[in-house]
Order: structure tokens, then sequence, then C-alpha cells
């Protein structure tokens, strides 16, 4: 067996390890790599090995840095299936569409730049019809069904707790050169136990090989119920100044997090009433996919659905409104506070927060509240240290 790790080495985005074993190149994530934007293009648009020879993928959650270039993978030959959890396919038929809008946008602005320059122009790494076309080959199985993949190849999938369908892969193999049994553990992102909505991660007891993330290496987090009183001082500040409190958000997970933590406050009188917007298609698009899945949420949001009506929907309540339209987007920059406006980008790099951060970044009652990793280079990192 041999293992090469292209993506998410010495950086965090970009996931991309390939396993060779039984004449098979099984590929484990396919992601973005994000960053400057012309290095990230350079190191996505170009894979680091031939599609066509990749057998099949498995696909340990939908985040963008781990499948965001499932399009490109495709679009570049690769012809096997795509394994990963119920949830997980059903969010990238969501956000590999979305990042295929992105890419086309993001060359029809390059392009522009180019023709002045009297440069030819670039094509998008893919776009939304690539993206729709990928997801053909997904195929999806429940957590801990143990499914043989190929001759003496056997996966399962365990929840990692970290988004919404995340998974450990499980790979139990028999060489078939050898006869010797390895059992291979990648982790993908894991959680922390007590995050709201989902699972907290399971444990394997056993693993030969182990390929585990380690963003926050060391990092001792905070526990959940302090960042909700972090969040209660915050609103109830703004809502004495009749500020804005401006949240930068992934679309996925993090949005939908929020919003559930808001429903929970307002719900126990432990923030007072302001409209609170959602601002982002796309995170309306993935809580719609949030409601479709409830056989893996928690046994505590569970609970809060089985109280009435009023609690059936954790991700709606009297304070809040989605946003859609690029119309009433534009509406909320003529509000007065005190209000919450939760956006996409989570990093700042692209979305309705920039527009909403040039609106409102110079008044004194803005509170721009960063609640997720930012990566190197990124308006979010800049604006984290200070910049």
């Amino acid at each position: 067996m041999k293992l090469t790790f292209y993506g998410a080495t010495r950086t965090v985005t970009g996931s991309q390890h390939m396993i060779e074993v039984n004449g098979l190149r099984i590929l484990l994530d396919c992601g973005l790599y994000q960053g400057r934007r012309a290095e990230s293009i350079a190191r996505n648009r170009d894979l680091p090995f031939d599609a066509s020879s990749v057998d099949m993928l498995i696909l340990s959650h939908a985040h963008i840095d781990h499948s965001g270039n499932i399009p490109n993978l495709v679009k570049s030959g690769f012809q096997g299936d795509i394994l990963c959890t119920h949830a997980t396919r059903s969010l990238c038929a969501t956000m590999l569409l979305d990042s295929g809008y992105i890419q086309e946008r993001d060359v029809e602005f390059i392009n522009k730049r180019r023709r002045k320059r009297g440069e030819p122009p670039v094509e998008p790494i893919y776009t939304k019809q690539d993206a729709l076309a990928s997801l053909d080959y997904f195929t999806s199985q429940s957590y801990h069904r143990q499914r043989q993949i190929a001759p003496g190849i056997y996966l399962r999938f365990l929840d990692a707790g970290h988004m919404l369908g995340s998974a450990i892969t499980c790979l139990d193999i028999e060489d078939k050169d050898t006869g010797k049994h390895t059992r291979l553990v990648f982790s993908g992102d894991l959680g922390r136990s007590g995050i709201p909505i989902i699972r907290d991660p399971e444990t394997i007891e056993e693993a030969d090989v182990l390929i585990m993330e380690s963003t926050y290496g060391g990092r001792v987090h905070a526990p959940y119920d302090e960042a909700e009183k972090v969040l209660e001082r915050i609103l109830a500040e703004t809502c004495i100044e009749s500020g804005v409190v401006l949240i930068p958000a992934f679309a996925v997970g993090r949005t939908q997090q929020l919003v559930y933590a808001l429903h929970r406050l307002s719900d126990r009188g432990d923030i007072p009433h302001m409209p609170i917007y959602v601002d982002s298609p796309l995170a309306i698009d993935a809580t719609s996919v949030f409601r479709l899945h409830p056989e893996v949420y928690d046994e505590e949001i569970l609970d809060f659905m089985a109280q009435d009506d009023r609690h059936k929907d954790p991700f709606g309540f009297e304070d809040l409104r989605y946003i859609r339209s690029v119309e009433e987007s534009k509406r909320l920059n003529f509000e007065r506070g005190p209000m919450v406006i939760i956006s996409a980008s989570g990093m700042m790099e692209f979305g309705r927060i920039r527009h909403h951060l040039a609106n409102r970044i110079s008044s004194p009652k803005t509170t721009i509240l960063i609640v997720g990793w930012q990566a190197p280079n990124t308006l979010g990192r800049r604006l984290l240290e200070g910049a």
C-alpha cells in the first residue's frame, strides 16, 4: 500500500490524499486550496495526478476545502464513484453548484482586467454545468454500514461531529499480494464535543494507519456556553447603542449553529428583540438541507423540536428573516440598528458580507463578530490580526 499526500499538507485547505493498493487508486477528498487568488487558481486548476487513473473518491464532508475541486476532477477525466454520507451528498448538490457560479464570476472579473491589458481571456476552473455533471457520480450510504467497495476493501463511515454529514472514514483492506490486513482511518475534519445540532465525534478503537487533521493542534477551546455568553453580551450592547452586528459566517454549518443558538437565546429571553437577517442564498439553501436530515441531529436539538409547534423548526423564529434577493440585500444598507446581519463568506473573500463591510465598517456602532477559522492571506485573517 502506498500513500501520497497531495493537498492539505503544511496548510489547512485543499484536502487530497491518494491510497494505492490492490491495483486501485483511491482518492480521499478533493478540495479547493484557498489563499491568494493567483496561487489558488494555479494550484486548483492543474491536478497533481491523472484524474482518469483514479478509481474512486471517498469524501469526508461537504466543505469546499474538501469537496470543492470534484467538478474539476470529473471534468479532467474521473469516472469512478464518489462515496459519502447521505447528508454530504445533499449538501454537495447545493455547494458545488454555488462554487461553480463563483468560479464563473471570478473569471469574469479577471478577464475584464486582462482585456484592459490586451491579454487573452482565461477559462474558469469549472462551471456550474461542470458541477452539475459531477453530481451523477455521487453514491451515498448510512453511518456504520460496512460496504465492500472493491475486492478485499471494505468502507465504513463513523460520525466526525464536524458538520452535517461529516464522516470518519474507516477502510479495512486485505492486501491481495501479501494477504496482510490493514485498517486505515481518515478523520477528515473532526468536531468537538458539545457542539449544537450534530452528534459528538465517535471514536475508533483500532487503526494501523491514521490520517488525521490538526487544524487547531493542541489548542483548548472554550466551552460552547461561554461563546453563547459572549454573544449575549455583544447583542445587549448593540441594542443599547442601536448598533449593527455583522457576522461573517460559513454558509454551511456555522450559520445554522448561529441561528439555532439565537433561537434558543431568544426563546429564553436572554437577548433583546431585534431584527436578525441571514443574507446568503447559499446559507438559505443549506438550511433547507439541514431540515431534510434530522436523522443526524443530536438529542438536545430533537428535544428542543419536540416541545411544541413554535420549536418545530429550530432554524426559524419570530425575529429571524432570510434574505435571498439582491434587492432585499441592498435595502439592508439603509436599515438602522439595532440588528444582526449574518452573511457569507466566512473568510470575507467574496459574497454579500463584503458589501455589508464596505457599507458599515467605518461606523463606531458596527461590531464585526468573527466566529470561524480564517485562512492566511484572506481578508478575514487581516481583520483578525488588526490590519
